[in-house]
């Protein structure tokens, strides 16, 4: 008996002993990671270099805060931050060493509006009267519309080049929902109808429909006129283009003028190397984004005053909050902690999202107005600000989008994970006990009850105008004009300016401009929050996704389904009530 305790001591011992050591392991390598990352500031960057732009991998409004360490235990791809990005494309302008840029965005991963700040910064550049090549194997459409800027651009002489306009598809699930029994449950106003129909319909309502389509229409004007232009073509060309499908195999993108060249990558390094006057023998000299940003600091420390960028991507849920979900936890501790930070002059809030939590979006919207009576308050749009993203946008002394941002959605509904008929499909029978009627309210094994869908729909009833007042108030709009923009209908940034949901086009840097000039100040340093908790248990979060266990009741739906499920699962009425863009609109 003593032998068989003194085993299991022995395996526990040994047990913790490794992982005492694991845990050892990731805190050096981390720390090892963030000297190797940390900003030099050193002039080591050669003469007659070239900025060398490889966005082929993830790109985030943010780059994670761990990302360093995943990258060096190789658990990740590199993920580029936007701001590094065109921080990195502003310096390399100014910097007299560096005498162009060599682009490669085959696959950007970026959204339609980041891509677009990222090539206004490529178009600032150019200003500078250096130059820009670009190459791919394969251009997709979005990859295209950036490398357009080019003063060359170069395809593989076997590659493709992605030329055929915008389209967006939306999954309908009424069959499938009534084939297998496990469906949403949709509360809602009847004229949110386009706003949940998915899960109500097997086809695409002509309101939708029309919705749309003029959202597509409106963002393909914007990317038509800007590759015309940089390319020196007519707009109405790339239309041919397009519809006669002249873009076939790489030589047509040749002759329809879309690039200047089908060459090899050796060769495209040469025809730099041309540029600058360098022998084809000698190596070319190149500067990544890291080393560019590390080399030349942005931050002054003879500067005190500062502007701080609240980054807020992700859902809005109920909860604490990290980089990827946007909760009441973090975010309104920071904000809170930003009104009485007297080194702050100014805050922009940057907004990721499709909304979510009504409730939250309630909270954070609170959070701001505290904030906005003692410092400016901007907001900087990114692809996505709508719905509660929209909601805690609608306050703000200014807002800005790019003309590719999806943003508006004003609309309130709940959705909530019904499994009563795969239940007796499986031949599972749901009994329940009460010590009132109404005692069970939301289960997703049984169907709604008539009480429960009242006092759900009073709650979506009060919230939506609840939303409608904080659009009102904060835009100065009148009741009959937010009504006629709002009932769950998406926008562009181009068309939210006109209908008065937003103030300005423009990026990020803009809305920081906007901030200096309301805070009275000409020289500042940028600050990024929230600051995440660098302990273990982050970091092991957020490198080890796959551990997490998942439901395996929902595993085996589609997508776009799966999410709706995942991102409304609650047993609390309040917190089903969604401030939501009720489907992934993907444009192609």
């Amino acid at each position: 008996m003593n032998f068989i305790k003194s085993f299991f001591a022995s395996i526990l011992g040994t047990l913790t002993a490794l992982g005492v050591f694991f845990v050892m392991v990731l805190l050096i390598i981390s720390g090892f990671a963030s000297l190797m990352n940390a900003p030099s500031g050193g002039g080591s960057i050669s003469g007659n270099s070239v900025l060398k732009l490889d966005l082929n991998g993830t790109i985030l409004d943010r780059a994670p805060t761990f990302d360093e360490l995943q990258r060096v235990l190789g658990l990740e791809e590199s993920t580029l931050g936007l701001p590094n990005i065109i921080t990195a494309i502003d310096k390399a302008s100014k910097h007299d060493k560096i005498k162009g840029i060599s682009l490669r965005a085959d696959f950007i991963s970026a959204g339609w509006a980041q891509t677009r700040s990222i090539r206004n910064a490529l178009l600032r550049f150019k200003e500078s009267g250096k130059f820009i090549y670009s190459y791919g194997d394969i251009y997709t459409q979005k990859g295209y519309y950036l490398s357009s800027v080019s003063d060359s651009i170069y395809l593989n002489p076997l590659g493709a080049l992605e030329f055929k306009g915008l389209a967006s598809e939306v999954l309908y699930y009424k069959n499938f929902q009534d084939e297998y029994g496990l469906k949403m449950e949709v509360i809602r106003q009847g004229k949110y109808k386009s706003a949940v129909e998915p899960y109500l319909e097997n086809e695409m309502s002509p309101a939708n429909r029309y919705q749309i389509k003029s959202l597509l229409n409106d963002i393909w004007e914007t990317l038509k006129t800007e590759i015309a232009h940089a390319r020196n073509l007519v707009p109405e060309i790339l239309d041919i283009i397009i519809e006669d499908q002249k873009i076939n195999i790489a030589e047509d993108a040749l002759t329809e003028n879309l690039i200047d060249g089908l060459i090899y990558k050796d060769i495209f390094e040469q025809k730099i190397k041309t540029r600058m006057n360098i022998a084809f023998e000698d190596d070319l000299k190149i500067v990544s984004i890291e080393k560019l940003n590390n080399n030349v600091s942005t931050y002054n420390a003879s500067i005190k005053d500062r502007i701080a960028v609240v980054y807020a991507r992700g859902p809005i849920l109920y909860g604490e909050g990290t980089e990827n979900i946007i909760a009441q936890g973090v975010f309104v501790e920071t904000l809170e902690t930003l009104a009485e930070d007297d080194w702050i002059k100014a805050v922009v809030l940057r907004i990721e999202s499709p909304g979510g939590s009504a409730l939250t979006s309630e909270l954070l919207w609170r959070a701001i107005e505290n904030l906005k009576e003692k410092k400016p308050f901007i907001v900087s749009m990114g692809n996505v600000a709508a719905s509660g993203g929209y909601y805690i946008a609608a306050g703000a002394d200014q807002i800005f989008a790019d003309p590719l941002t999806i943003t508006g959605s004003i609309g309130v509904f709940a959705t909530l994970p019904n499994a009563n008929g795969l239940m007796k499909n499986l031949g599972i029978n749901t009994q329940t006990v009460e010590t009132h009627k109404n005692a069970l309210g939301y289960s997703p094994f049984q169907p709604l009850s008539k009480a429960f869908e009242k006092q759900t729909l009073l709650g979506i009833e009060n919230i939506y105008t609840i939303f409608k007042k904080r659009v009102i108030d904060g835009r100065g709009l009148s009741p009959e004009a937010v009504e006629n923009i709002a009932q769950g209908r998406v926008w562009t940034g181009k068309q939210a300016v006109k209908n008065g949901l937003v103030d300005y086009l423009g990026g990020l840097d803009d809305a920081l401009a906007a901030a200096a000039k309301a805070a009275n100040l000409e020289n500042y340093n940028k600050m990024e929050y929230p600051i995440f908790k660098e302990d273990l248990e982050s970091i092991l979060s957020g490198i080890t996704p796959s551990l997490k266990l998942k439901s395996s009741l929902i595993e085996w739906l589609p997508k776009n389904l799966k999410h709706s499920f995942e991102i409304t699962k609650t047993e609390n009425s309040l917190l089903s009530i969604q401030a939501l863009v009720p489907f992934e609109l993907s444009i192609k």
